[in-house]
């Protein structure tokens, strides 16, 4: 367990030096970028901008620039028009800033797909969201294929766990402990592989996004929605009647405050519980991330008024993002367990009467 945690912080002492590398580039490529030209106009940094390019989805992998290079992994973009048809292409037809047309289409200032002629466009291409959706889904199956193999051949049962095992053991011990049992009482087994996928699968793509040129999937409202979504079927599949007639007809109130009750009772099961889980986490990991970005963009604020000003802050200026960027390691984990807790919980609401009588078995089941 010591080496893999010393492994851990190495990569992530590499990340984050890479990081801080690719951000510089980029911030010195806007300076020179207009360099050579005819009428050379000094032009501004702008750190929002550089912030927002950082944290929502694109059409390309981008790590670093160094001059005018520009180290990309371009996606497929994907596109069907009514009028063209489908059409399939790599992105790398834009150009890096997204300036050029290609075969009819464009990027608007949103970096949205559009057409030329403003006809309309279906965009099924392939972001970076995408693909680290993909690289987390596949990472997550082949870890957990391989735990359960060795579960399977007796290592862990009739021996000590190990390798990966060491690490994830006590997660899966945790979440059944202290989300599974407390709120769903003799149901816990039931949905304990729900729980632990999207809880997994949280923290994994959370981690992914401190990495240098990733996508941060989980500060997007899309893929923190979808999750949403079908925490709220799950939810809703474990209802029973004796949940709906406290909705529909609440118990011991006067009728004309049950009329005001029964649409404030919908809301807060169709509405407002998945939104406090998609909001939630997507609104924590974006925050983080534009925090460091803050932290990194006001070296370069403080070096366009005054290049000593700018040197003496840098300092300061990696220290507080290097605290800032450990406190988000901490974050990705913890939005994992309170995603994965309050979906529990809102499970566990849905029984109603029935969760009663896992209670009372709570203390009895041990495995």
């Amino acid at each position: 367990m010591y080496m893999v945690t010393k492994r851990i912080k190495s990569l992530l002492v590499l990340a984050f030096s890479l990081f801080l590398l690719s951000f510089s580039n980029i911030a010195f490529a806007q300076e020179t970028a207009h360099e050579g030209a005819t009428e050379h106009k000094e032009e501004k940094l702008d750190p929002a901008k550089i912030i927002m390019d950082h944290i929502k989805d694109a059409h390309e992998f981008h790590f670093f620039t160094a001059g005018n290079f520009h180290a990309t992994i371009p996606l497929p973009v994907i596109l069907y028009s009514p009028t063209k048809g489908v059409s399939v292409f790599s992105s790398s037809h834009f150009g890096h800033e997204g300036e050029e047309a290609y075969n009819g289409y464009k990027l608007n200032e949103t970096k949205e797909i559009v057409s030329e002629d403003g006809s309309a466009v279906y965009d099924f291409s392939i972001t970076k969201n995408v693909v680290q959706m993909f690289i987390a889904l596949t990472l997550l199956f082949f870890l957990m294929k391989g735990i359960a193999n060795k579960y399977k051949s007796g290592i862990g049962v009739t021996s000590a766990p190990k390798g990966w095992q060491n690490a994830v053991e006590p997660v899966i011990t945790f979440v059944r402990d202290e989300v599974a049992k407390p709120n769903l009482g003799k149901k816990w087994i039931r949905y304990m592989p729900y729980l632990l996928t999207i809880f997994f699968f949280i923290l994994i793509n959370n981690l992914f996004g401190l990495l240098p040129g990733s996508a941060n999937v989980t500060g997007n409202t899309a893929f923190t929605a979808v999750l949403g979504i079908i925490s709220l079927v799950v939810i809703l599949m474990s209802t029973n009647g004796h949940f709906w007639a406290h909705i529909f007809w609440p118990p011991g109130v006067p009728i004309f405050v049950k009329i005001i009750l029964i649409p404030i009772e919908l809301l807060g099961v169709l509405v407002i519980k998945p939104a406090a889980l998609i909001i939630r986490l997507f609104a924590n990991m974006v925050a983080g991330h534009i925090i460091i970005l803050s932290f990194i963009s006001l070296i370069f604020i403080f070096g366009a008024m005054a290049k000593g000003a700018g040197w003496g802050f840098s300092p300061i200026s990696i220290l507080f993002t290097v605290f800032i960027y450990f406190i988000e390691l901490l974050v990705a984990f913890i939005q994992a367990f309170i995603f994965t807790n309050l979906t529990a919980v809102f499970i566990g609401q849905a029984f109603e009467g029935g969760h009663a009588e896992g209670d009372g078995h709570h203390e009895a089941i041990v495995i």
